[in-house]
């Protein structure tokens, strides 16, 4: 009866020792912070200035300024710069764990870039050169950035388009003579900017693109032999490129979704 009793009392003792370990309060779990991902398609709006790279150059190239200076004119001028502004349009992928964010991105937006000179060597003053660069530009580039998780720096590059205008006018010559061309060029454009994903689904950049230009010619018809011999004469116009700097806002649809966690 004795053994009985110590084998009871020994099994309670036991039980309660347990039930004492199970009551101790288990380690704290580490918080857990989702990591950021860019990976989403975003829509967005900026604004910011454009200027010209250097001075435009008007060349004549087959002498009409010949009989009024005694040489074929070249002379430059400044385009004043334009302030800018449009929306963007882009998707962005960022694979699991990788630091390394590869997209598409579409803009369009507005400027204008313009300026006139008289033909300095010209002893009438009367030839005038002008040009304007817009009013409206478009781009489609390839985006490839470097994620730390909410900000973001990348390099980005692809085609340009430009609508450019040049015209040289004679108001002396009878008739009024006017060489001129309009041109939408398809050209190249480069540069880079930095992002930073204030809320899931809203971000901030920075960003500058360089926008080459082609030169462009301007030709007309002089018909009155008085002055300048009949026939077609042209303006070689070259203007190098565009400087762009401008600030934007995205919002991107499901963006920032946690696809991984950090411990």
């Amino acid at each position: 009866m004795k053994k009985i009793l110590l084998a009871t009392v020994a099994v309670l003792g036991f039980a309660s020792v347990a039930s004492a370990a199970d009551l101790r309060p288990l380690p704290a779990r580490p918080v857990v912070a989702p990591v950021y991902n860019w990976t989403s398609c975003y829509v967005g709006g900026y604004v910011g200035g454009a200027w010209n790279a250097e001075a435009a150059r008007a060349s004549d190239v087959n002498g009409y300024d010949f009989p009024f200076s005694g040489f074929y004119d070249v002379w430059n001028y400044d385009l004043k710069s334009s302030v800018l502004g449009g929306g963007t349009l882009g998707c962005n992928w960022q694979p699991i764990g990788s630091p390394w964010v590869i997209g598409a991105e579409g803009e369009i937006g507005y400027l204008r870039l313009t300026s006139s000179a008289l033909d300095p060597f010209d002893v009438l003053q009367s030839i005038n050169s002008s040009v304007k660069v817009g009013d409206w530009y478009g781009m489609a580039t390839a985006r490839l950035g470097y994620a730390w998780d909410r900000a973001m720096v990348y390099i980005k590059g692809g085609v340009a388009f430009v609508d450019v205008e040049a015209t040289v006018t004679d108001p002396i010559a009878n008739p009024f003579f006017v060489a001129s061309t309009s041109e939408s060029l398809a050209t190249w454009t480069v540069g880079g900017g930095i992002e930073w994903a204030f809320d899931w689904n809203w971000s901030v950049k920075a960003e500058y693109m360089f926008i080459g230009l082609d030169n462009v010619s301007a030709c007309g018809t002089n018909t009155n032999a008085a002055l300048v011999p009949v026939g077609s004469y042209c303006w070689n116009h070259e203007l190098d490129g565009i400087h762009t700097a401008k600030i934007g806002l995205n919002y991107r649809f499901g963006g920032g979704a946690p696809l991984v966690a950090r411990y």
